[in-house]
């Protein structure tokens, strides 16, 4: 019985050390996190145009064209900013 508490422990620690190491790369690297908002966000907008257009478009369509709208707004907000604060970029 103890030697498999001590394998639960070892790999309680690994899932934890991982975990920690992924927090620490997720801090770093923030283009996953837009990148996984902006599809959790299109999950509100796919209907919304499938919807506007009368089902003339399918659902991937939809799911294409409210994409191809979040990522035509991202480079605009983008672009707005890098020519009237370009001290920053």
């Amino acid at each position: 019985m103890k030697p498999v508490h001590i394998r639960r422990t070892i790999a309680a620690s690994q899932v934890l050390e991982e975990i920690t190491e992924i927090w620490c790369q997720w801090r770093r690297q923030k283009l996953p996190l837009y990148l996984f908002l902006a599809m959790c966000f299109n999950l509100v907008v796919a209907p919304l145009v499938y919807a506007a257009t009368g089902e003339e478009l399918s659902r991937s369509q939809s799911w294409g064209l409210g994409l191809l709208g979040l990522t035509t707004l991202g480079l605009s907000i983008y672009l707005f900013f890098v020519m009237f604060v370009p001290e920053k970029f």
